[in-house]
C-alpha cells in the first residue's frame, strides 16, 4: 500500500481521501508490528516487557539490539503511530506524503524483515 502510494505522489498525483486514509491505516498497522517485535524480542531474550513502545525500544538499545543512534527515530515513528490512533482528525497529509517520498518510513519494514533473538526454551 505504501509503495503504491509513493508511486501515485511520484507521478504527480495527490492522493484521495480514500488513498489517504489507507496509507494512515497501512502506517499505523506497520508501526504496531514493530512495537509488537520489539516486545517479543524482549520476551525471547528473558527481559522485561515493558507496556509503552518508547520503553520496548529504550529496552532494545540497553540490551544492545537496536543502536542507540536509532532511538529517535523509533521514538518518532511510534510518536506519529500515536498521533494516528488518538489525534487522527488532525494528521498532517503533506507530512506524512513527505514522508513517504523520501523513504523514511523503510527503517520499519528493514527491522520487520530483520531476524531477532530466539527462545533458547
Amino acid at each position: 500500500m505504501l509503495a503504491q502510494a509513493k508511486a501515485v505522489l511520484k507521478q504527480g498525483r495527490a492522493l484521495t481521501p480514500l488513498e489517504q486514509g489507507g496509507v494512515l491505516h497501512a502506517l499505523q498497522i506497520l508501526i504496531e508490528n514493530a512495537i509488537g517485535k520489539a516486545k517479543q524480542w524482549l520476551k525471547a531474550s528473558d527481559q522485561p516487557v515493558p507496556v509503552s513502545g518508547y520503553d520496548a525500544f529504550r529496552a532494545l538499545v540497553n540490551n544492545k539490539l537496536i543502536a542507540l543512534e536509532d532511538l529517535p527515530a523509533w521514538n518518532a515513528v511510534i510518536g506519529l503511530r500515536n498521533r494516528l490512533v488518538h489525534v487522527y482528525m488532525n494528521i498532517d497529509m503533506d507530512q506524512i506524503t513527505a514522508l513517504l517520498a523520501d523513504d523514511k518510513g523503510q527503517f520499519v519494514v528493514r527491522f520487520l524483515l530483520r531476524a531477532g533473538p530466539s527462545n533458547p526454551s
